[in-house]
């Protein structure tokens, strides 16, 4: 059931448009599991908002996903008895209002009127009483109607109790409160000497890391030194995994699962002999589109499956990203908690296994294989290495040091791999949770 209007001028309350496509939007994730930025570029309607208007649409709706639990909760509180499955979208409405009621703190009128509207508007005016009293109760409340919720609320039990047997119940709820804020945009230079003039430049701080992070809007090509191929948007922890190789100028390194090029362009700014692997003809043109507005250049772009795939030459490193669950940039995607369930780490784990298998094969003896992956989930993790040993396989565990990750000794887990949490670096803004591990192939 969709919005009919075809612009913001036909709808007859200010902000109804925006509204409805973010019930539109919010149902597509939760009840077709699209992801929300395929969504967001889909939608017919979004291109006739003003960009003020598409950004609230967004926040709108990553709100909501954000604090779902807590929002499901709150309006329980007010209804007598759950809603039937045929008002689905009702709940939806109920939920978008919420969200801008106890979160964005949208004045209660607005939020109030133009959900009962969109009620009715979508074909359910025997609900318009129902709306109007649940929402006017949680504006009505001094508190925002989630008092004494826990935050692990709003993380599927199945992931949320993953977390807690891997890490333990402390460092879940930590978690699963760094997830409810909007993760910052972190920058990472070309060339390390131009941070001073581009922290000023694109009004950002330095983190400990090196990475550049900023907080303002705006879209990112308008940025200086975007169209200059200066910098490319990656995540603070993401860009840790590539400092594991050790020195890598003038050495051939093979990089698996390479795009969209983050790790690449890494490489190549570092003097690499990079040759990139990924096996979606899509997903390598982004590459190699990204590295001609940086100005790099890759030695080698193959198009092939990283299982299978053998270079002519084996490599002294090979970094190998595995496709994951990603579970570790639910900060910058809060619908992944929703797309994704515990048969796809299963699955994804199984492919992980042999990628690093082959990863193995494709590195000297006495080389360094780095396996990394932006997932919490140990089976995506430590687990792999473990497992990869425990087979046989001609390598050894080497561990990582402080000296690896910027002196960061927090960033290191007890076996001696990199693991970041969401709630690191949690006083600037978070980061992404990450997994590598170093290993060295035996002669």
């Amino acid at each position: 059931m969709g919005v009919t209007y075809s612009s913001s001028r036909d709808a007859p309350i200010s902000g109804a448009l925006s509204r409805a496509v973010a019930v539109e939007l919010l149902r597509s994730v939760l009840r077709d599991r699209r992801p929300l930025d395929h969504a967001l570029e889909d939608h017919p309607l979004l291109p006739s908002l003003e960009g003020r208007d598409r950004s609230h649409v967004r926040m709108i709706v990553a709100t909501t996903l954000r604090r779902l639990g807590q929002i499901d909760r709150a309006i329980a509180r007010h209804l007598r008895r759950p809603l039937p499955d045929r008002a689905s979208i009702v709940h939806d409405v109920l939920r978008v209002g919420s969200a801008e009621l106890l979160f964005l703190r949208t004045p209660p009128h607005a939020a109030v009127d133009t959900a009962v509207w969109l009620t009715a508007h979508l074909g359910f005016a025997g609900h318009k009483g129902l709306v109007n009293a649940v929402l006017r109760r949680l504006a009505g409340h001094h508190s925002d109607g989630t008092e004494g919720l826990p935050v692990g609320i709003n993380t599927p039990g199945w992931l949320y109790e993953s977390w807690v047997s891997a890490y333990g119940e402390h460092a879940a709820e930590a978690i699963a409160a760094a997830h409810l804020d909007e993760a910052p945009l972190d920058i990472t230079l070309k060339r390390d000497d131009d941070a001073l003039r581009y922290a000023e430049a694109l009004d950002a701080q330095t983190l400990s890391t090196g990475t550049l992070r900023r907080r303002g809007g705006g879209s990112i090509r308008d940025l200086p030194g975007f169209e200059d191929g200066d910098w490319w948007v990656q995540d603070t922890a993401a860009a840790l995994p590539v400092r594991l190789l050790g020195d890598i100028a003038g050495r051939p390194v093979i990089d698996l699962a390479a795009a969209p090029g983050g790790k690449t362009a890494q490489l190549i700014a570092a003097g690499a002999v990079v040759t990139a692997v990924d096996r979606s003809a899509p997903r390598m043109l982004r590459l190699q589109g990204n590295l001609d507005r940086l100005r790099l250049r890759v030695a080698e772009a193959v198009v092939a499956d990283a299982v299978t795939w053998r270079p002519e030459q084996m490599a002294e490193r090979v970094i190998v990203d595995v496709p994951c669950s990603a579970t570790g940039t639910i900060r910058r995607h809060p619908d992944l908690p929703y797309l994704k369930s515990r048969s796809d780490v299963a699955r994804l784990a199984e492919l992980q296994r042999r990628m690093l298998r082959a990863a193995v094969d494709m590195t000297v003896p006495g080389g360094i294989i780095v396996y990394a992956c932006c997932s919490l989930q140990p089976e995506e993790g430590r687990q792999q290495v473990d497992a990869l040993i425990a087979s046989g396989a001609p390598v050894v565990h080497d561990p990582v040091n402080a000296a690896d990750v910027r002196d960061h000794a927090e960033f290191i887990s007890p076996c001696g791999d990199l693991r970041t949490m969401p709630y690191h670096l949690g006083t600037h803004g978070g980061m992404d949770g990450f997994f590598a591990s170093r290993l060295r192939r035996l002669p």
